[in-house]
């Protein structure tokens, strides 16, 4: 199979060299913007070659787009008016509502499969791809009732082929979920590592002092901002929901540890563990 991948980054880097591991993928070929990941990723073996957006989609059997969320339903749009009822195109973005939308009448929407591969780390660029980053995740496939049988068989063998579960829902669900278990958690770290360095001002004392919990709960404080920016834009308004029941868990926390309430704080810990039995699941 020849793939275009159009962003060669952390998640569309990592997804180029899968590809290459599992013997998927014969030929990839690269879309970017940025000169210096072009390079980086033809010098890192990440794809055989970058080449125009229109040649690329020109060759590819299979199109996929690993942009940031912003710019994916204008990519999606482009690579949409040039191909073919034989190729299929999908993306690999945190959220589908607006993207879906934009696309919907669209003449070829059947050759897109709206996909999200729940995998990341705190880095990016073609320097942090790994071919083994997909196996054991899950990937969501958004609005498979719009797409072709067919194209949805084949991505999903693909996925399969690569190690992963697939999960089905549709695009405003999907948000909705991913904004209370995903994009909260970067928020909870961007905001704790600001208020770490604004109230503590011996950075000595916050390099020593720091234990694994701390890092753990910061890592994904090391996030790209042109990446989350335009998630946290795109599903606002899921986030604002979240945020609105986040504060008010902090303030019932704030309210019980003034009143030295260790019922209280032990009701709130005790239901908190509660997600381990989630997790285990």
């Amino acid at each position: 199979m020849r793939v275009a991948v159009i962003g060669l980054g952390l998640i569309g880097g990592s997804f180029a060299l899968a590809l290459k591991a599992k013997g998927i993928a014969t030929t990839v070929v690269g879309v970017e913007a940025n000169p210096q990941h072009a390079a980086m990723a033809i010098e890192l073996g990440i794809v055989d070659s970058v080449m125009p957006l229109q040649e690329a989609v020109a060759e590819a059997e299979l199109i996929a787009i690993a942009v940031p969320v912003d710019v994916i339903p204008q990519v999606a749009i482009k690579v949409l008016n040039r191909v073919t009822e034989s190729q299929i195109v999908i993306d690999m973005g945190s959220t589908k509502e607006e993207l879906c939308e934009m696309i919907s009448l669209h003449p070829m929407r059947h050759r897109f499969v709206a996909t999200h591969p729940m995998w990341g780390t705190e880095f990016s660029g073609p320097q942090a791809a790994t071919a083994d980053s997909f196996a054991g995740r899950n990937v969501v496939i958004c609005e498979k009732s719009r797409s072709a049988v067919e194209a949805v068989e084949r991505v999903e063998a693909l996925y399969r082929a690569l190690g992963m579960d697939i999960l089905e829902m549709e695009a405003e669900q999907h948000d909705l979920h991913a904004a209370y278990v995903s994009h909260i958690s970067h928020i909870t770290s961007f905001i704790l590592s600001t208020t770490v360095l604004e109230k503590e001002r011996e950075e000595e004392a916050i390099f020593n002092l720091a234990g694994g919990g701390f890092d753990s709960t910061v890592r994904l404080a090391k996030s790209n901002a042109d990446t989350w920016i335009p998630i946290f834009t795109q599903n606002k308004y899921n986030i604002l929901d979240v945020l609105r029941e986040y504060i008010h868990q902090l303030n019932l926390f704030r309210k019980a540890l003034e009143r030295d309430d260790t019922v209280a704080l032990r009701e709130i810990i005790t239901r908190a563990n509660d997600i381990r039995k989630v997790l285990q699941e």
